[in-house]
């Protein structure tokens, strides 16, 4: 079930952006996610954030700013069964467009986006780490 975020949600999405970033981005030093954990759950109480619970139990969330997809998390244990792209089609129904960031490096997430119909408007070096980072958006084609 998807249901709007809720302040006694921000450890377990806190702890699904700290793991998820570590599985992800093994090409990044841990150290460069920790220093951002603050800043991040900052964010995260200005953004609209939307989890997924199973079982009273939160599996992943999706984070919007404004027309900027933040991110998509879920639980190692829980990828693969569909939930990302359940939260991306949740999210294709609230925005008729939006944008992301997404490390090249991270095909797997790349491939998921482009397979979900985003395109890749850009290619450059993020500043904070030197990484290829992708700048990719949907539209809806009504």
């Amino acid at each position: 079930m998807i249901r709007k975020f809720q302040d006694g949600d921000l450890d377990a999405v806190m702890q699904l952006w700290l793991c998820g970033n570590l599985d992800a981005h093994a090409f990044i030093p841990e150290a460069y996610w920790r220093l951002n954990y603050e800043a991040v759950r900052d964010s995260i109480l200005q953004a609209e954030i939307y989890v997924y619970e199973a079982e009273g139990h939160i599996c992943a969330f999706v984070g919007m700013t404004d027309n900027y997809l933040a991110g998509i998390f879920v639980e190692k244990t829980s990828r693969s069964c569909g939930i990302g792209k359940f939260l991306l089609d949740y999210i294709k129904n609230l925005f008729p467009a939006f944008t992301l960031h997404v490390y090249e490096e991270n095909r797997r997430a790349v491939e998921f986006y482009l397979r979900e119909g985003l395109i890749v408007l850009s290619r450059e070096t993020e500043s904070d780490t030197g990484c290829k980072e992708l700048t990719m958006a949907w539209k809806c084609r009504q």
